[in-house]
């Protein structure tokens, strides 16, 4: 197994998305980037640590590549709004990658190539890409957020239509749809 570290708005998203993922097998929501140790999503949303909300991925390379992960992160968020995603601001919804290993480091700058090459957003990605340091796990109420409060608001006006359109452009890389295992 290795590890993915990712940050591109909130967690909740992320973490929905990637839950699905064939060769994915669990998805951690925290936080990364910053210099607090273990920081609260209180100080986190008070944007004084440093840190982003991050997911870390722990992935079979065999099944899935880094590269493709980083492909699928891309089509998740808006990678040309610095500290912002939607109506979600401020340095802890950044654009963040965390590279684990060189090999990572490559494939995550090829990755923004492509996607800045490919046009997807507009504008140019300005997607922070630093080597990976300490992960802080978040509170339990942010593990696996979407699945367990389908109900909320913003799981139902921001999350939702997100993971629907990534079911339906991956489909064929799902393993498992609405957190129930189907692989």
């Amino acid at each position: 197994m290795e590890h993915a570290t990712l940050g591109g708005g909130c967690f909740w998203c992320l973490d929905a998305a990637f839950r699905d993922v064939a060769g994915v097998s669990e998805v951690v929501s925290g936080y990364a980037g910053g210099h607090v140790d273990d920081p609260s999503y209180e100080q986190v949303c008070g944007k004084q640590t440093g840190h982003a909300e991050v997911v870390r991925l722990a992935f079979d390379p065999a099944v899935v590549s880094y590269a493709d992960l980083l492909r699928m992160f891309f089509t998740l968020h808006d990678p040309t709004t610095k500290d912002r995603q939607g109506a979600d601001i401020g340095p802890q919804y950044r654009s963040i990658l965390l590279a684990e290993t060189p090999e990572q480091l490559e494939a995550a700058r090829q990755v923004i190539a492509e996607v800045e090459q490919a046009a997807i957003w507009n504008g140019r990605p300005v997607t922070e890409l630093v080597s990976a340091g300490a992960f802080f796990p978040a509170e339990a109420e942010h593990q696996d957020y979407f699945n367990r409060n389908p109900w909320s608001g913003y799981c139902r006006a921001v999350i939702a239509p997100k993971v629907g359109k990534f079911r339906k452009s991956f489909a064929s890389r799902l393993s498992r749809v609405g957190g129930l295992n189907h692989g």
